[in-house]
């Protein structure tokens, strides 16, 4: 599913218009992203999941091209931990 098609979908089920489900998704994105940016950010969604940074240590890679070892800094990344909901929805999809 695409953005535009996700907020097609919410307009339709919230009986609002595309133009204001843009707005909604776009106003719960920045919120995610701001939320992430904070020091140990991180967001729960109850029937979704949970969004979190995650400090990554420097570690020792290889470039695939030259076999030669490079060294990866730190770093954080997001990271999404699905709920049991979604879990269990995706599981009876099948």
């Amino acid at each position: 599913m695409t953005k535009a098609e996700l907020v097609e979908r919410m307009a339709q089920e919230a009986n609002i218009t595309k133009k204001a489900a843009g707005h909604a998704l776009g106003a719960i994105i920045a919120a995610i992203h701001d939320s992430l940016k904070m020091k140990d950010g991180s967001i729960r969604i109850s029937d979704l999941g949970t969004f979190k940074v995650v400090k990554k240590k420097p570690r020792t890679g290889v470039n695939p091209q030259t076999r030669e070892k490079i060294k990866i800094p730190a770093g954080k990344v997001p990271r999404f931990s699905p709920s049991r909901a979604l879990r269990e929805a995706v599981k009876k999809a099948k």
